[in-house]
């Protein structure tokens, strides 16, 4: 590729990301692919000439793009946010095309002296005491651009490390003769029981004792709770030496008191460390910084403008407050990294775990002047907005509930009895491929996190996607069967009654089984009446869901069916259908075979062919194709064996005759 194609394809890279932000919408959240699904569709060795980038392009749509999981789809909830803006990529293009290891000043000023302007600017804007500054004279300190907020806790934590292993020595003379490793054995670092995985990481890679100790009702880590645990092991003959606070955790965006905890820490000479990971972001805008009373005694800080400030990854700032015991800590300086600047500038090879850096501090730069403070404040309050909003929904219905107080732009939510009820709840959801989220453990209970991650999301989206949430709740509560889709290796299509049975080798693309889900109603003589004209809402094979009267269904906390409030159809995004149309599945096309099926759906309900699946005789169950909207096949009904209740299908046998309707004795 010589300049002008590249002038060429990158006008075209630019349009299809522009296309592909912009129709985002369109596109299924989560993707609907298997492990290793890559494998079939790339040769297994390289090329040896090299192909036309007209090649190369048609691939993004045909391999990557059914493997990724859109983080900037207004449909996903998992996760924080990984936001990014048309500045942020802009500015990455441009570092990219520089392409500067920043190791040292030497190797590109720049690099170094716009790292320390704009993480001057943003601790400024976060309300970050002085002494991070790297323009203030009196300060020691600064700030610095790391990888990820993993990187910056363990950058703090192998600091904070050498510190207590230097003053364990000092203060106590029997120390002298261990040596660095065992008094390391004997350091401990504390943390909630709420505080992200990355510090266990840490502390295995520190080799250092880490000991999490429990939050209070509202899933904050107190100062009480934390001197207590640290005296137990000073008894011990341990050495306590560093603390990470939180402030919001990824379980349920809680905070840490981290006013009691700096208390601690300041009578005992302990590191305190804040990961602010997501809220981080929130402090630019003042209504939320009483969470960070007490910060004026933290030894660092860090969070990640790449979650929710518009910048895309990797961008964590890091600051600390004392920038001599990191370079104490990581200073290697061999002659090859030398230069005539050394003493007068930084080198922010020692305030990190690599070598190497990236220019990440222009992608930053571009979005604070694109922006502006007070654009970067609307939308961080546009996102709390939604948040609250998607709560108010929750609250609205009884058989949910929400267990922890909503912070930020993070709801976690459950249906209320047991955890298996919400685990069904979001499996069947994720399967969908409408929207994404994840679980957390919240009080001992499982639950579902649902955070505003996107830019492009909107009231419509959050209503939207509660409809789904609220549709799915009302299945699983109500006793409906739910079978999520499963890949078969083989087939029976309804279409050829006269085909035997497949080889289980056999692989038919675009066949689907379902699986059921026991799911057990408590036993009512209470006459029920199916509801066919509900098939395939949300992508269900069939409804097994059966009316019980209204009073009866409060009284059991069930939810009525979406139909009953008129959910309008979806336009415009993945909401409007339910996937590809599949040709001939398990046998029925709904247009070309459909003549069953159209008789099922305009027939009145007093009407319809009723049949007891349990009741058929196994050699006409053996014999029989099923099916409904095309979606169903009978060989579910011989191997899975756990169909019961009565279901509005249609049968045929292998001389396509019709089943008619009939009471059990006569079918048996």
């Amino acid at each position: 590729m010589d300049v002008e194609e590249y002038r060429k394809r990158g006008k075209e890279m630019v349009d299809y990301i522009a296309d592909y932000l912009s129709n985002i919408r369109s596109r299924r959240t989560f993707p609907n692919v298997e492990p290793g699904y890559m494998r079939n569709l790339i040769p297994d060795s390289a090329p040896q000439t090299g192909e036309s980038w007209d090649e190369i392009a048609r691939d993004i749509e045909r391999v990557i793009m059914p493997g990724i999981t859109h983080w900037q789809s207004p449909h996903m909830h998992a996760y924080f946010p990984a936001l990014n803006s048309f500045p942020s990529l802009l500015g990455d293009m441009l570092a990219d095309g520089i392409n500067c290891l920043g190791f040292t000043w030497a190797s590109s000023p720049a690099c170094t002296e716009l790292e320390k302007i704009v993480m001057d600017w943003l601790g400024e804007m976060l309300g970050l005491p002085d002494f991070f500054s790297h323009r203030k004279t009196e300060s020691k300190g600064g700030g610095v651009i790391q990888g990820t907020l993993s990187e910056a806790t363990l950058v703090a934590m192998l600091a904070a490390r050498h510190n207590a292993i230097i003053a364990a020595r000092a203060s106590n003379p029997e120390l002298d003769d261990l040596d660095d490793a065992e008094i390391c054995s004997r350091l401990v670092a504390y943390c909630s029981d709420q505080a992200h995985s990355s510090i266990e990481k840490n502390s295995l890679i520190t080799m250092v004792r880490l000991r999490h100790v429990a939050t209070d009702e509202s899933l904050s880590l107190r100062g009480p709770q934390l001197e207590e645990a640290i005296e137990e092991d000073a008894q011990l003959g341990l050495i306590p030496f560093f603390v990470c606070a939180t402030l919001g955790t990824t379980g349920a965006c809680a905070f840490d008191n981290l006013k009691e905890i700096a208390d601690v820490c300041e009578n005992r000479s302990m590191w305190l460390h804040v990961d602010a990971a997501y809220a981080g972001s929130a402090f630019i805008c003042p209504e939320f910084r009483h969470f960070t009373e007490g910060v004026d005694r933290i030894q660092s800080f860090a969070f990640n403008p790449s979650k929710w400030l518009m910048v895309h990854f990797d961008c964590t700032a890091f600051w600390v407050r004392d920038s001599e015991a990191l370079e104490r800590a990581f200073c290697v300086n061999p002659l090859y990294l030398r230069h005539h600047r050394q003493g007068d500038a930084i080198d922010f090879m020692h305030w990190q775990i690599p070598l190497s850096r990236r220019f990440r501090s222009l992608k930053l730069w571009f979005v604070l002047r694109s922006f502006g403070i007070e654009n970067l404040q609307k939308h961080i309050r546009r996102g709390v907005e939604l948040a609250k909003y998607f709560e108010s929904l929750v609250l609205q219905e009884q058989a949910f509930e929400i267990l922890a107080e909503r912070h930020l732009g993070l709801v976690v939510f459950r249906l209320k009895g047991q955890d298996c009820l919400t685990e069904e709840l979001l499996r069947h959801l994720n399967a969908t491929g409408k929207l994404y989220m994840v679980p957390a453990s919240v009080k001992g209970k499982y639950v579902i996190r649902f955070t505003v991650t996107s830019t492009h999301t909107t009231e419509d989206d959050i209503l939207k996607d509660w409809k789904l949430i609220r549709s799915y709740g009302m299945k699983i509560l109500g006793g409906r069967k739910i079978f999520p889709p499963i890949t078969r290796n083989a087939s029976w299509p309804v279409s050829n009654g006269t085909e035997g049975p497949p080889s289980p080798t056999e692989k038919r693309t675009g066949v689907e089984d379902r699986r059921p889900v026991a799911l057990e109603n408590e036993p009512s003589d209470r006459k029920r009446r199916a509801r066919s004209e509900d098939i395939f809402s949300y992508g269900f094979p069939f409804n097994a869901y059966y009316s019980l009267h209204k009073d009866a269904r409060l009284q059991v906390g069930a939810m009525p069916p979406a139909d009953e409030e008129g959910e309008e159809e979806e336009e415009d995004d993945v909401f409007t259908e339910d996937g590809e149309e599949v040709k001939n599945c398990n046998g029925c096309d709904p247009h070309e075979n459909g003549d069953i099926i159209r008789q099922m759906q305009n027939c009145n309900v007093k009407d319809k062919r009723r049949v007891d699946v349990t009741a058929l005789p196994k050699d006409i169950v053996n014999g029989t194709v099923v099916s409904s909207k095309g979606r169903f096949g009978a060989q579910s009904l011989t191997n899975e064996g756990a169909y019961n209740g009565v279901v509005n299908i249609c049968h045929s046998n292998n001389n396509n005759t019709i089943i008619q309707d009939g009471d059990k004795k006569d079918q048996n």
